[in-house]
């Protein structure tokens, strides 16, 4: 499985991003996919999650109420909307997938990523 996340770029303080990441195989729909972020000097850190249907959803609490993520399987591609973005959402953003098992907060448990996208939040 390929990962190819998109969407980073340099936005200013309450503004919007939308990321995505495509996926190159059919089976997509059947894997949890998930993202995380990196920021400089900093481990990898959870920010939210999705079941394979979609129909289960989990974020980290920093972002909670500001970031929705979503997928669409017929196209093989994830979203994560980002709004009311900070400067500590500044980071290169992950996505990753999950081939078998439920979604997770542990980066451990995602057996592909894509190469990041880097997201610049300026104050």
């Amino acid at each position: 499985v390929q990962l190819q996340a998109s969407g980073g770029g340099l936005v200013q303080a309450g503004g919007s991003l939308r990321l995505s990441c495509a996926a190159t195989r059919r089976k997509f729909s059947s894997y949890a996919m998930g993202w995380f972020r990196q920021a400089p000097g900093k481990e990898r850190e959870f920010v939210s999650a999705v079941s394979w249907s979609g129909a289960t959803t989990d974020y980290a609490d920093s972002v909670k109420g500001r970031f929705t993520i979503s997928r669409d399987n017929a196209k093989n591609t994830m979203y994560l909307q980002m709004n009311s973005l900070k400067p500590e959402d500044t980071a290169v953003y992950y996505c990753a997938a999950r081939v078998w098992g439920e979604l997770s907060l542990l980066s451990y448990d995602y057996d592909y990523w894509g190469q990041g996208t880097l997201v610049t939040v300026s104050s």
